[in-house]
């Protein structure tokens, strides 16, 4: 199956007056509307196709879906010193790194977010 949307997350709901909206989960500013859910995702695509040729005719690269992308697994975050020892002492007290423990909370945060998304395609 070809991938209409390079990769984005479509999520697809019907508002109070029973039409479709469908926009992209991580390009919220990109959405369309229908009377079905068939006709919202067709108004997408020509949504999607059309902000792309914009990006190409103003010399802009377009947005590469985060499921295309490659990670290092490293990134700098920055927090409240009290919350930065909170963590390095939960960490001593369970015998791990810091790093590790880190990863370990965001791994479950993440893990528990997954399981919350509703009606994403």
């Amino acid at each position: 199956m070809r991938d209409e949307f390079d990769g984005f997350s479509i999520h697809l709901l019907q508002d109070e007056d029973k039409d479709f909206i469908a926009h992209f989960v991580e390009l919220q500013s990109v959405s369309a509307c229908g009377f079905t859910a068939e006709e919202a995702l067709a108004e997408l695509k020509i949504a999607w196709e059309a902000m792309k040729e914009s990006y190409r005719k103003h010399g802009e690269e377009i947005p590469i879906a985060p499921t295309r992308k490659e990670y290092s697994g490293q990134f700098n975050v920055r927090i409240d010193k009290r919350v930065h020892r909170a963590l390095a002492i939960e960490a001593a007290q369970v015998g791990i790194s810091l790093n590790a423990l880190v990863a370990q909370k965001l791994q479950q945060s993440v893990g528990k977010q997954a399981n919350d998304v509703d009606a994403i395609i």
